[in-house]
């Protein structure tokens, strides 16, 4: 209820401000923990009227009974909305305000500070125009400080206010001040903030916020509402070439097709030619619509329908763009992730990547660095944790029309998405395609896998077992293969241990190298099945996400995965090559079933129980379903 509320003070907000030709400024506030954020914003509010009588009055009931501030009105309590914010005195999630005065209009965030919820700042700072960015007088920049500095400044927040609060409890001393500015410029300079503002303030006592401290007669800079009102923060996209997404296709007869979205850069109007971005589709506009009316021009931030002239197919997931200008096309690319999932990255999974209104696999490599937030420092990294940033490459499945983050936010930032949770796991700057993805292109073959297949007289498979080392993978894998040879199929068996002597002996048993193995094997595995070969693989392969990114990368049909299901207990009874023993005293980490996880299919198409069924009847069994699969 209280989430409407907010989307309709938003929306009387931006047509209040279209009606009296206000500017709008999106601002993010951020800093560490207990720098005063929640505070200052609520102050701000307060100042400028933006708050009822009858709130204010909760207000006031509310600080008498949290007594936070000795029964003075407290103003943070007016954006940490959630009981749970108020109960432990943080703020949570990101915290949203609309206010306005003659000047301009506002729409205002309030991040977390917390380490834990730098994801919830980062959103709100791929939106915003200025980073108000708090700092506590009595303890100076902090690590997280810096984080939200260098997370702003990656979103391309290029406005920054340095708001050093709590003034009051520093004697309002103008070294202490100074010492904190020189500190912040000089960390600035290094993550690309080329100027900011700063100013003393004291958000509790009301210094420099709407009204000039008579406390810092030293300091002879605006205020911050004065700053916000006159501050030059112009949207991204204003004088770029045209590019929307396309949001939805909109058909509600047969009498009329629009296409609806949001304008990320440039200008449209009826009769303007544009280009379609993959499909390539040249056409007109024919008529532009604001709100079911039809309008003349529309920019940069308008939510709009538009109809072609020419009858052409388009469908969410297109671009539409200036032809004389489109942006650029890959399916490889270098960006900067940060990382927000509470598992961390995985190289080689595929995740979903979604940049704009299309979404298509990705899979991510090692990092190429981590960066230290303190020192802005290059670390070398293996993967990315909870709220590590770092610099990696990834390719995508199919190709996506881009461009540099640092040019347009709507088609350089993307988010990474959990195939198996659906969770957002990163969110994603890109900084430019990999030039490989241009000096490499698919060689058609005269000899198609079907004709291979077809000398063989056999239809190509990928005959998938996946279990607890010691299950019977390989065991079952092997008896199927000689059952297969005597009835004069062509098959290559893949074994784990021995890919792990050869094309995998550089992998170790991280969860990392673990996904790496996978996804080799899958290639391996799949190139086979293009020789036409009926291709077994006996690989413990713990990972839904792996096991799932291999199946898409074959033809329908063509995966058959066997779950070769044996009690952890019983695995570790048989235990033939030692390694449970060597699990259980430490001599051997990261082992599946002991200290690393193994997720079981949850719809295979074979399950072998191995406590009820031979290794013998288990491999007539998949032979036999795989003649029936060719019947």
């Amino acid at each position: 209820m209280r989430g409407d509320k907010r989307m309709q003070s938003a929306a009387t907000l931006l047509r209040s401000a279209a009606m009296t030709e206000r500017s709008l400024l999106r601002i993010l506030a951020c800093g560490s923990v207990d720098d005063g954020k929640s505070s200052l914003l609520g102050r701000l509010l307060a100042e400028t009227g933006a708050i009822p009588s009858d709130q204010l009055a909760e207000l006031e009931a509310d600080s008498r009974r949290f007594g936070t501030l000795g029964g003075a009105v407290d103003y943070a309590l007016l954006l940490d909305g959630l009981s749970a914010e108020r109960e432990q005195g943080i703020t949570i999630d990101v915290a949203w305000r609309y206010f306005g005065t003659a000047r301009r209009s506002f729409i205002v965030a309030d991040a977390p500070g917390h380490e834990q919820y730098t994801r919830n700042m980062a959103t709100a700072a791929s939106i915003a125009d200025l980073a108000l960015l708090l700092v506590d007088a009595t303890k100076g920049l902090l690590t997280q400080t810096r984080r939200h500095a260098t997370i702003a400044a990656l979103m391309g927040v290029r406005a920054i206010v340095l708001a050093v609060n709590k003034m009051d409890r520093a004697g309002y001393d103008q070294a202490t001040f100074d010492a904190i500015v020189a500190d912040f410029a000089a960390y600035a300079a290094g993550i690309g903030i080329q100027a900011f503002t700063a100013i003393p303030v004291s958000a509790t006592a009301g210094d420099n916020i709407a009204t000039r401290s008579a406390a810092m007669p030293w300091y002879d800079g605006p205020t911050v509402l004065e700053h916000l009102e006159q501050v030059d923060a112009p949207g991204a996209g204003a004088d770029g070439a045209f590019r929307m997404p396309v949001q939805l296709a909109i058909r509600p007869d047969a009498s009329f097709r629009g296409y609806a979205g949001t304008i990320a850069a440039g200008r449209i109007a009826p009769g303007d030619p544009v280009l379609l971005i993959p499909s390539g589709r040249r056409t007109t506009i024919a008529r532009l619509l604001d709100a079911g009316e039809d309008c003349a021009e529309a920019g940069p931030g308008a939510a709009v329908t538009l109809t072609f002239a020419d009858e052409v197919e388009c469908g969410r997931g297109e671009l539409l763009c200036a032809p004389d200008d489109p942006p650029q096309v890959s399916d490889q690319f270098e960006a900067t992730l940060i990382w927000m999932g509470e598992e961390e990255m995985l190289p080689g999974r595929q995740y979903w990547l979604k940049l704009g209104t299309r979404t298509v696999a990705a899979t991510v490599q090692a990092p190429k660095y981590e960066i230290d937030v303190d020192t802005m420092g290059h670390l070398a990294a293996k993967t990315l944790g909870l709220n590590a940033i770092g610099v990696v490459h990834l390719w995508t499945d199919a190709p996506l029309p881009f461009e540099p983050y640092e040019q347009s936010r709507a088609l350089g930032g993307f988010i990474l998405i959990d195939r198996i949770s659906h969770a957002t796991v990163a969110a994603g700057l890109i900084h430019f395609a990999l030039r490989r993805a241009t000096n490499v292109h698919w060689q058609t073959l005269d000899v198609t896998r079907a004709a291979r297949a077809a000398i063989k007289h056999q239809r190509p498979r990928v005959l998938w077992f996946t279990g607890l080392s010691g299950a019977g993978k390989s065991t079952i894998a092997n008896l199927v293969e000689k059952r297969l040879h005597a009835l004069d199929r062509h098959s290559f068996l893949l074994d784990g241990d021995n890919l792990r002597l050869g094309l995998n002996r550089d992998l170790g048993f991280t969860d990392a190298d673990r996904s790496e193995n996978i996804r080799r094997v899958g290639e391996v595995a799949r190139l086979m099945a293009d020789a036409g070969l009926i291709v077994l693989v006996a690989v413990i392969s713990p990972f839904a996400a792996e096991r799932r990114a291999v199946r898409e990368r074959m033809a329908p049909g063509e995966f058959v995965e066997i779950f070769v299901d044996t009690p952890l207990d019983e695995a570790e009874r048989r235990d033939v090559k030692g390694l449970y023993a060597k699990a259980r005293t430490g001599q051997l980490a990261n082992f599946t079933g002991v200290d690393s996880p193994y997720e079981p299919p949850k719809t295979p198409e074979l399950r072998i129980d191995t406590t009820r069924t031979s290794p013998e009847d288990a491999a007539q069994a998949i032979v036999d379903y795989l003649l029936k699969l060719e019947t």
